[in-house]
């Protein structure tokens, strides 16, 4: 439970973070973030089993990282439509930048507080 909880709050710090880029990707407040952690949560843990089943044919034609990748992009996308205040001023090229630049903001955090993600 505290990882869970862990997560969210970096998950929610990286979002922030993300907004404050160039990408295209809108928060309006540190609320919105932490529904968005939350949601962006709950799609991978619920959503992304799924949508990997169908994807599975595809890992046969293309590298797991760019399946793993183009998932990770429609759930952020997902987690910007579910949410009101969380905006991909870009649609599909804002969803490709914020969901590259969680990756490796999350990354860097856990690293940076010792966590694995």
């Amino acid at each position: 439970m505290i990882g869970f909880l862990i997560s969210l709050i970096v998950t929610a710090i990286s979002l922030l973070i993300i907004s404050k880029l160039p990408t295209g990707v809108e928060i309006d407040n540190i609320q919105k973030a932490g529904i968005s952690a939350l949601v962006f949560g709950i799609l991978n843990g619920l959503v992304r089993p799924i949508l990997s089943i169908f994807a599975a044919p595809l890992g046969i034609i293309f590298s797991s990282f760019l399946i793993g990748f183009i998932l990770n992009m429609v759930i952020f996308a997902l987690a910007a439509y579910l949410v009101q205040g969380f905006r991909l001023r870009w649609g599909f090229w804002s969803a490709l930048i914020g969901s590259f630049a969680l990756s490796i903001i999350n990354s860097f955090i856990f690293q940076l507080i010792g966590q694995s993600s």
